[in-house]
């Protein structure tokens, strides 16, 4: 679709219904990526850095006064912490905010006690995975341990989210081939680069890792791919098509997953455009593909759990 085509199919989409423009997308929206944290706690938080805005408290009634106007009360948390026990401390969050559904923590691929630590947090409900840089894969010395730890995550009910470099996704094609059974997620689009100049093995490394049907691409950090001076993202959701439509054409609608990537997602753009960005698109592919997109191939991926507000 080129932007020209675009702008028309959104203009008269509102032309013909401008009392439903603000209504929500689909009729339930769940965020599968924003990451909660607390500076304050006595032991403090590995990440984010003291320098940086985002270091403040994160909580999910923070996110939800930002993603509640726009029909989007739940989430599933990923885990940006290496501290194994902040896994912990998410599904103690967990147990008192109805709002989380799921979470995708984090244990190192080669660590020693994966096994053990999997386990004990997956007796949880709301553990549904973990996340690891997509080329872990490829950098664990013992590569056979890793695929063995991949492979208990698929026999656990689990999934694997990987975040990495457009570099990395021939690793994670590899790991998905060898390991047919896991759900994969990939994470903030697999990394594309600025709309305006596409990292030249991203279309490469889509299109094979598309091939596998255990694959989900997850339709994040859109406005941080863009580096203009002032910092700002354009909330023409046009401006990103070179991005969009590939992953439309490869990943189609049973596949592309909502995210925000909150508060990281604030180096580009409000929550607000954020989201509106996305709601443009997936409306002008139709009312089944945002059903899918916001939430129901979100619960094919993470199995996330209903919670009882």
């Amino acid at each position: 679709m080129k932007r020209r085509e675009f702008i028309s199919t959104a203009a008269a989409a509102v032309a013909a219904s401008p009392a439903l423009t603000a209504a929500p997308p689909a009729s339930r929206i769940i965020d599968t990526h924003t990451h909660f944290y607390d500076p304050t706690r006595p032991q403090g938080v590995p990440w984010p850095a003291k320098n940086t805005p985002l270091y403040r408290t994160v909580l999910p009634q923070h996110w939800l006064a930002l993603a509640e106007p726009h029909g989007c009360r739940e989430t599933v948390i990923v885990e940006a912490s290496a501290w194994l026990e902040d896994n912990q401390w998410l599904l103690d969050l967990a147990a008192k905010q109805t709002s989380i559904v799921g979470i995708c923590g984090h244990i190192e691929p080669d660590d020693a006690q994966f096994e053990a630590h999997t386990r004990r947090f997956a007796a949880n409900r709301l553990f549904r995975g973990v996340r690891w840089r997509a080329d872990a894969y490829r950098e664990a010395a013992g590569r056979d341990q890793v695929k063995k730890n991949a492979q208990l995550l698929a026999d656990l009910g689990l999934q694997l989210d990987l975040n990495g470099s457009a570099s990395a996704l021939p690793v994670a094609a590899e790991l998905a081939a060898a390991v047919p059974d896991l759900r994969i997620v990939i994470d903030h689009l697999g990394a594309p680069g600025d709309p305006r100049a596409i990292r030249p093995e991203w279309l490469p490394g889509i299109t094979a890792l598309a091939r596998h049907p255990n694959v989900f691409m997850k339709v994040s950090a859109l406005v941080e791919q863009v580096r203009d001076a002032d910092g700002k993202a354009p909330a023409d959701a046009a401006f990103y098509l070179p991005i969009l439509e590939p992953l439309w054409q490869h990943f189609g609608p049973e596949r592309l997953i909502y995210g925000s990537n909150w508060p990281v997602s604030d180096r580009g753009a409000p929550y607000s455009t954020v989201f509106q960005i996305v709601k443009n698109y997936f409306e002008s592919k139709g009312a089944d593909a945002c059903e899918r997109y916001f939430w129901k191939n979100s619960l094919t991926a993470y199995r996330w759990v209903e919670r009882k507000s």
